[in-house]
């Protein structure tokens, strides 16, 4: 009869343990998740960023560009027809 108490209790705390890393494993991959969507946004906004920052440059070149053209007449202003 001992040994039928032993079988259960050692396949009670098998499972207990199959339970557990069960559940580690689960929250683990819930981090994992998180980072990798915090990650995500991370680039998202560097992107954004970056191309706002490129779109931004691009504009005040042409200006200075056109700025200068007009300065010695190879550009005519936009008013000007």
């Amino acid at each position: 009869m001992a040994s039928k108490g032993l079988q259960d209790l050692k396949q009670q705390v098998e499972g207990a343990a199959q339970e557990a890393v069960t559940s580690a494993g689960t929250a683990v991959q819930q981090v994992v998740d998180q980072a990798t969507e915090a990650g995500q946004k991370a680039m998202d906004q560097v992107a954004k960023t970056t191309q706002e920052t490129i779109d931004k440059t691009a504009n005040q070149a042409s200006e200075a560009f056109s700025g200068l053209g007009k300065k010695f007449g190879l550009l005519k202003d936009k008013r000007e027809k």
